[in-house]
């Protein structure tokens, strides 16, 4: 692609093409999400930042709104009567599956160093090291979709953002001192994160396959039936 979009997203909107990326990149069936998914991976409690409470007609606003700006299509599986959605983002914005993912981290979770951004986005495309990560970013910025961000304050390491929706999350939060151990706690708690994203993952498609729903009313797990 030699010319690139220009996007401009709502809060809401930049939440749901975080999640219909995400989505893509982490589950078997492509990520092929109804309104109910939707709005389960929206409010989800892990990896996102802020987390929201989006109801089903804000994120079918949503929803409906990336379709218009054609992120995102309207998809009727094979002998399902359900609306399902999928992202664009891809062939709109002519990134590759690494940029992909480092742009879904951006979107769901704010500004981050070049570490961070290597292990979370590494639970949606492999990404090896940090070259491969600069790798993956380059797209972003010569595409105006991203941008470098200086050090937080108290803090040594860069940082990039996203620009689709330059107000979805501040800029200028970080530590009040710095440590030398800051960017090692990062991306141990990265790792960590990662994990739990991938014992997620299998939990849902174990779910899936019992034909039962991973997240109760209210919360990101699977529920359990008690006995008083």
């Amino acid at each position: 692609m030699d010319t690139f979009l220009e996007v401009q997203l709502t809060p809401n909107e930049a939440r749901l093409l975080g999640v219909l990326i995400e989505k893509s990149l982490t589950t078997s069936d492509h990520g092929l999400l109804t309104l109910n998914a939707a709005t389960v991976g929206a409010n989800q409690k892990t990896n996102r930042e802020p987390v929201l409470t989006l109801d089903e007609n804000e994120v079918q606003s949503a929803l409906d709104s990336l379709v218009g700006k054609h992120l995102a299509r309207r998809v009727f599986p094979e002998n399902s009567r359900v609306e399902k959605y999928s992202h664009r983002a891809g062939e709109m914005l002519g990134l590759p599956a690494p940029s992909l993912a480092v742009l879904a981290e951006l979107l769901l979770r704010g500004p981050q160093t070049p570490g961070e951004l290597r292990t979370r986005a590494s639970r949606m495309s492999r990404v090896d090291s940090l070259d491969e990560l600069m790798s993956a970013i380059q797209p972003l910025s010569e595409r105006h979709y991203a941008k470098r961000l200086p050090p937080a304050p108290g803090s040594r390491a860069e940082r990039y953002a996203q620009t689709m929706c330059p107000d979805l999350h501040p800029v200028d939060a970080g530590p009040s001192t710095p440590t030398d151990t800051d960017a090692a706690l990062a991306d141990r708690v990265a790792a960590l994160e990662s994990t739990v994203e991938h014992l997620r993952r299998q939990l849902e498609s174990l779910a899936a396959r019992l034909d039962q729903s991973l997240d109760a009313p209210g919360a990101d797990s699977p529920a359990t039936d008690t006995k008083d």
